[in-house]
C-alpha cells in the first residue's frame, strides 16, 4: 500500500491522479486537518507532524509513503529522507518516503534528481522559470536552489500567492479566483520586466484547480507544470524499478483525517475530487521516533 500525505486537502489533487494512473495500487490519504494550516507553523513542527504522519501511515501497511504537500516536503522531506528515516525500523525493513519538489523540478529542468551538478545542453538553458506558491514554500528558498544546482543560468522568478488556496477550498467566485491569479502572474511579470515566463511551477497542490485560469492569463508559450500529472509521471517510473510497493496490492482506497468532524472534511473535499470516498477519523500517534 502507498501512503499520500498532506497538511490539508490540496493533495486529493495529487491522489486522484495517483488513484487514475494505477487503477489496481491500493492508497491511503492521511490529512491533517487537526493541525492545518502547517505555513503558520515552525520549521520543527512541520518537521515532527510530518514525521507523524509518516509514522502512522507505516503503521497502517503503506511500505511507500508521498508526501503530497509543498511546504511539508520543502521544509521537512530532506530531514525524514536523510536524518530520521535511515536509522529506524522502517528503513530496514525497506520503508521510504518520496516527496514532490523533485519530480517537478525534474521536470523543470529536464535533468534527473540524481544529477545535482549542471550537465550540457541544459547547463546553458537561460530561460525564466516561474514558481507560483504559497508563502512558507516561497520562503524555504527550495525551488529555487534545486533548480540552479542543474540549470545555473535560468532565471527563477517566485511568487507568493498567499490567498489563493484558500480561496479554493472556500469555493470563492470564479471571478474572484481569475482575478487572484491574475495579480499573481502581474507579479512575475512586474520581476521580469513583462517577459512571460519559459515554464511555470504550480507549486500548490491546490492551484490544480485553477490551472485553466493560469492557462488564461499566460501565452500559449508557457509550458504549465502541475503537479499531479508530474507526481504520477515520477512515481510510475519509480515503481518501474521498485515493483515490490505494489506488489499484492488490491485497489483499495482510504481517506483519513485528523479532524474530530470527518464529514465536514468529506463535504469539503468535494471541491478537489467530486467522488472521492468519504473520510474516517483517525488519531495520529504522537510517537515519531520508532
Amino acid at each position: 500500500m502507498i501512503g499520500v500525505f498532506d497538511s490539508g486537502l490540496g493533495g486529493l489533487t495529487v491522489l486522484r491522479a495517483l488513484v487514475e494512473r494505477f487503477p489496481s495500487a491500493s492508497f491511503t490519504y492521511l490529512g491533517d486537518h487537526a493541525n492545518v494550516p502547517y505555513g503558520n507553523r515552525s520549521s520543527v513542527e512541520i518537521v515532527e507532524l510530518t514525521r507523524a504522519a509518516t509514522v502512522a501511515l507505516f503503521e497502517r501497511g503503506a511500505r511507500l509513503v508521498v508526501l503530497g504537500c509543498n511546504t511539508a516536503t520543502a521544509v521537512a522531506a530532506r530531514q525524514l529522507q536523510q536524518a530520521w528515516l535511515p536509522g529506524t525500523e522502517w528503513k530496514a525493513r525497506g520503508h521510504n518516503v518520496l516527496g514532490i519538489v523533485a519530480p517537478t523540478v525534474e521536470a523543470a529542468t529536464q535533468t534527473p534528481w540524481s544529477v545535482t551538478t549542471p550537465q550540457y545542453p541544459q547547463k546553458n538553458l537561460t530561460d525564466i522559470i516561474a514558481v507560483f506558491g504559497t508563502l512558507r514554500t516561497v520562503n524555504a528558498g527550495v525551488y529555487p536552489e534545486e533548480i540552479r544546482k542543474r540549470t545555473p543560468k535560468v532565471t527563477v522568478v517566485q511568487q507568493i500567492c498567499s490567498e489563493l488556496a484558500g480561496a479554493i477550498e472556500n469555493e470563492v467566485s470564479d471571478a474572484e479566483l481569475d482575478r487572484l491569479v491574475s495579480e499573481g502572474i502581474a507579479g512575475v511579470l512586474a520581476q521580469t520586466n513583462g517577459t512571460a515566463p519559459h515554464r511555470a511551477i504550480l507549486g500548490c497542490t491546490h492551484f490544480p484547480i485553477v490551472e485553466h485560469l493560469f492557462r488564461r492569463h499566460l501565452p500559449p508559450a508557457t509550458r504549465l507544470l502541475s503537479q499531479p500529472e508530474i507526481v504520477a509521471d515520477s512515481l510510475e517510473d519509480y515503481l518501474q524499478r521498485h515493483p515490490h510497493y505494489v506488489s499484492g496490492n488490491d485497489g483499495t482506497l482510504e481517506l483519513l483525517t485528523t479532524a474530530d468532524d470527518a464529514a465536514v472534511i468529506s463535504k469539503r473535499a468535494r471541491v478537489f475530487w467530486q467522488d472521492a470516498p468519504a473520510f474516517q477519523r483517525v488519531i495520529q500517534t504522537s510517537d515519531s521516533s520508532s
